[in-house]
């Protein structure tokens, strides 16, 4: 059975033309988004899935607007709405050293330079310069970790374990 990974979720249309609001989950929009990307539109990971190729795909505000051929209105899109983006396993290129696919971090624990358990990765944040890897942690805030060299130390995806280093300011002992 194929399996499948999301990029993105339809929230809604965007004006008459057939383009769609997406809230991006892939690490790579540029890759995915580009004219001529292959996508799969489907409720979850196991539904029946139906096959669009980009036409064109633009930024605005927090989201990324995609226009799919041969869907050129509204009415065309509109059943997309609550509806994600998948691509499927043998869309997947080979990523260089320390990098990684969302997937590949999010259920990893984590464990500091003691080796305490601090949590498990829940989200991957892209807010700027370096993603933010939220660590859920219980009874307590979330960690958020910058995935820099000075805090992430070291990433095993077959293990689902990750070691960090966390600097000073970055947990507050009082939560």
């Amino acid at each position: 059975m194929k399996e499948w990974y999301l990029v993105g979720k339809i929230v809604n249309t965007h004006g008459i033309r057939g383009e769609v609001r997406v809230i991006s989950h892939t690490d790579f929009p540029e890759e995915r988004y580009a004219t001529g990307s292959h996508l799969y539109v489907g409720k979850n990971r196991t539904s029946e899935k139906l096959e669009v190729v980009v036409e064109s795909h633009r930024r605005h505000k927090n989201f990324d607007l995609l226009k799919f051929e041969g869907f050129n209105n509204i009415n065309d899109v509109e059943r997309f709405k609550g509806q994600s983006l998948y691509v499927s396993e043998d869309q997947l290129s080979e990523l260089g050293e320390n990098e990684f696919y969302y997937h590949e971090i999010i259920g990893c624990e984590v464990f500091d330079e003691k080796g305490e358990r601090l949590g498990t990765i829940s989200e991957i944040l892209s807010p700027g310069a370096n993603d933010v890897w939220v660590v859920k942690r219980k009874g307590k805030k979330d960690l958020l970790l910058p995935y820099i060299a000075d805090v992430v130390k070291s990433v095993d995806p077959a293990t689902k374990r990750v070691d960090v280093e966390l600097m000073p300011g970055l947990v507050d002992d009082e939560d």
